[in-house]
């Protein structure tokens, strides 16, 4: 099983500037392999296999001067949008066939420089690591301040860099689990008593037992009525009616 942790990222200016260049070299090579295999299926060819497509669009490409600015970002990134495309088409054929569960998908499409979210993924082949320091070492990037919200419960298999449509940088790691291992690590409830939950709107859930557990993004039961309104518990719209009127 796989869980995912995402968490902010704030490069520097420097940073910045070679993310946007890997997230660049990541879309070329998404875009350049989709015209190749829309390619080969309009000439009535068999699509190329991704071996293929990695010595003619990366390792070949990178030898031209129209795409010699690939060999400047980390291999793994332009394999991974290989990898990508495969499985957006995987993807297309099994919802053809019914085979995917859910609505009904299209081909793959081309990606632009304007798209709301880009992304580029690390595996372990690129070297990449968390330092002594918590920081995210790239290649080609260097080593991105991280704001840690939790611990990782094991060393992770994969990391993903996302901008979102708002300028925020993010790294969604990925962390391989045994379910197996996990139930036995988990504590032995046997012997106690089970308990019922009741989801409200006034409190989060409501136990079996009586206890209530507030809602975490509710000011119910954090501000009494004679409490003065707080940055994080605003004044009620009835609050800010009261007070002198203009005459």
């Amino acid at each position: 099983m796989q869980l995912r942790y995402s968490f902010r990222l704030s490069p520097t200016p420097g940073q910045r500037t070679a993310l946007a260049q890997a997230f660049g070299c990541a879309r070329v090579v998404y875009n350049d392999a989709i015209a190749a295999r829309e390619a080969a299926r309009a000439e009535g060819r068999k699509a190329p296999s991704m071996a293929e497509l990695s010595a003619t669009l990366i390792t070949q490409a990178k030898r031209t001067p129209q795409r010699a600015w690939l060999g400047e970002v980390s291999a793994v990134v332009l394999q991974q949008s290989l990898r990508d495309v495969g499985a957006a088409y995987s993807a297309f054929f099994a919802s053809l066939k019914g085979e995917r569960k859910g609505p009904k998908i299209g081909p793959p499409a081309f990606k632009s420089r304007k798209d709301n979210r880009q992304s580029i993924r690390f595996t372990k082949n690129a070297r990449w690591k968390i330092t002594d320091k918590g920081r995210l070492a790239l290649p080609g990037v260097g080593e991105v301040p991280v704001r840690w919200s939790r611990t990782l419960p094991s060393t992770p298999s994969s990391v993903t860099v996302i901008k979102d449509a708002a300028g925020r940088y993010f790294a969604s790691f990925v962390i391989e689990t045994d379910p197996t291992a996990d139930l036995r690590a988990a504590p032995d409830t046997e012997g106690l008593p089970a308990i019922g939950i009741d989801l409200g709107l006034k409190h989060f859930a409501v136990l079996s037992d009586g206890t209530k557990i507030a809602s975490p993004g509710s000011c119910a039961g954090r501000r009494s009525s004679s409490s003065a309104p707080s940055a994080n518990c605003p004044a009620s719209r009835r609050d800010r009616r009261t007070g002198p009127r203009p005459a």
